[in-house]
């Protein structure tokens, strides 16, 4: 298994000398950790180019929240993966604020996955169900066909290029995480339905996402199926940022 991947997910947050200054703060938080732990910042698009040039040379990666599948064209307001190839290393996809407020489909999400790897970005696809669903006890059902869909057609190469993200819709922004052993079974469940998907899954990482804090990070870590986290508000702070990501250092540098 790869090391541990936690990546900062800063959704509509900051001016771009805003987000400078905390690039700048995360840097010097951050340096400690940089070979235990894959790091990965995910500014607005705005400022992905600034972000990335205070970022080099120091083991820090940036990556998009977003992209479009093609390569270029008529599409008013988007990024195509052409666009950030070579420069930015991770691409987010699928995250429930883009299926739910802006009507993403799995098959939409299935072809930004294939143009993202196309131009060698690496992946990160968020799944996860709704309260209602988790209510309804409907989180395989949804997990399993946001999982397979999304996947649909991918060579077996994908793997080494993939994260798949698992966030409960209704433990984001809530305060209301779920529980590390609930957390660890559900991942387990994605862990084998990659198994189907890809020889090589064991290469696949999957984080959790939903309320990570520095308060419940190490209990997250310690978690078997978990390697590692997508942040939200927390990655706005560099110092509790930094003790997510020390909690993802400490757990690969423990001995099993």
């Amino acid at each position: 298994m790869p090391k541990p991947l936690v990546a900062g997910n800063w959704k509509m947050h900051f001016t771009v000398p805003e987000g400078l200054r905390v690039t700048e703060e995360l840097l010097h938080h951050l340096h400690p950790y940089a070979q235990a732990v894959e790091v990965v910042l995910l500014p607005p698009a705005i400022m992905l180019w600034e972000v990335a040039h205070a970022l080099q040379g120091s083991g820090i990666l940036v990556g998009a929240q977003n992209a479009w599948w093609a390569d270029q064209g008529p599409f008013t307001g988007e990024i195509s993966p052409s666009m950030l190839a070579g420069w930015c290393h991770y691409l987010l996809i699928g995250h429930s604020e883009r299926r739910q407020l802006f009507g993403e489909t799995d098959e939409e999400l299935n072809r930004k996955l294939k143009a993202g790897l196309k131009h060698h970005l690496e992946m990160i696809l968020a799944v996860g169900e709704t309260l209602e669903e988790h209510d309804a006890g409907r989180t395989e059902e949804v997990v399993t066909r946001q999982l397979r869909a999304a996947l649909f057609g991918l060579e077996p190469a994908a793997a080494g290029h993939l994260s798949i993200a698992y966030e409960p819709i209704w433990a984001i922004g809530t305060g209301r995480a779920a529980t590390p052993d609930y957390a660890n079974s559900v991942m387990g469940m994605i862990r084998e339905l990659l198994a189907g998907e890809f020889a090589d899954a064991g290469q696949v990482r999957i984080l959790y996402g939903g309320s990570v804090t520095a308060a419940n990070a190490p209990s997250l870590m310690e978690q078997p199926n978990i390697h590692g986290a997508l942040v939200g508000g927390a990655s706005l702070k560099p110092e509790e940022f930094a003790r997510i990501v020390q909690a993802a250092a400490k757990v690969q540098t423990t001995p099993a």
